[in-house]
């Protein structure tokens, strides 16, 4: 993903500002890396179909990078997670304070559809893909899902309840970047195979997490583990041995759906797929 980091910061806009801080924190958190793991899946749906399209798909996969981005800083705040580590750095109210991290994280989230509404694409088409990103990422998405979260901290709920937790909170917007990589191709064929397969994804991702959570180091994962005791996860409420149990059927169910898909697309997608869905197992 060199190239796409690259990406990243040849698009970031230089302003003409005097604050001491404000471009340098804007610019470390998008060279902080990361699994980049939305971004490829939209541009594995695209590189499928219309490799000539990749290009012009940076745009759409560097703005779900940003809204992503911008949800991690936030989710490491004080408030919420009160996280000092991620990607393998310090966070952000760590490093600077509070205020320039929420800020930060305002900033990525709008400039993530000003990405999207200059991509190379039809008008048509970049309303449709502003929406799915608003739509998956917003108040009944990705931020519907972190209220529910931080609500419920210390209330134990049931695994139904978290699973539409985690629905919101982390499938959607992986769910949405498959199903964006199929609206720049005009697959719409496809667009709510995937859409759907994305959710299942999404949930696994989850899982594995609580799984990494207390079988990893934080050096490991790159952020803080173990810090979970007081949440709503997998393996606080069944047990780890029950939740490895769970994330084994999601994953071998994953793994049937994927090879009934189409060649062009299968052969995409494999690689990366199967890797993200056994990283439990390794």
């Amino acid at each position: 993903m060199q190239k796409f980091e690259a990406f990243l910061l040849d698009n970031l806009p230089k302003s003409q500002s005097i604050h001491p801080h404000y471009e340098k924190a804007l610019q470390e958190m998008l060279e902080a890396g990361g699994k980049r793991f939305r971004p490829a899946l939209l541009l594995g749906v695209v590189g499928a179909y219309n490799s000539l399209m990749l290009e012009g798909a940076r745009h759409a996969a560097y703005a779900i990078e940003l809204l992503h981005t911008y949800s991690l800083i936030h989710d490491d705040l004080p408030a919420m997670d009160d996280s000092p580590l991620r990607r393998g750095k310090p966070t952000l109210h760590v490093v600077y304070d509070e205020v320039t991290a929420i800020l930060v994280g305002d900033a990525l989230n709008t400039y993530a559809f000003e990405v999207l509404s200059n991509a190379p694409f039809s008008d048509a088409t970049r309303v449709k893909l502003i929406r799915e990103l608003a739509s998956n990422g917003g108040l009944n998405g990705m931020v519907l899902g972190q209220a529910i979260d931080c609500h419920f901290e210390n209330s134990p709920l049931s695994i139904a309840d978290v699973k539409i937790l985690h629905t919101n909170k982390t499938a959607k917007l992986i769910a949405a970047s498959l199903k964006m990589g199929a609206i720049i191709v005009a697959r719409e064929d496809v667009a709510d195979t995937l859409y759907n397969f994305g959710i299942k994804l999404g949930l696994l991702f989850q899982i594995q997490d609580d799984i990494l959570d207390v079988t990893q180091s934080s050096e490991e994962a790159g952020k803080l583990t173990g810090n979970d005791e007081d949440k709503n996860s997998f393996v606080t409420l069944i047990g780890l041995n029950e939740t490895m149990r769970e994330a084994n059927i999601l994953a071998d169910e994953l793994e049937d759906e994927l090879n009934t898909f189409d060649e062009n697309l299968k052969k995409s997608l494999s690689s990366l797929l199967t890797k993200y869905i056994n990283r439990h197992r390794n």
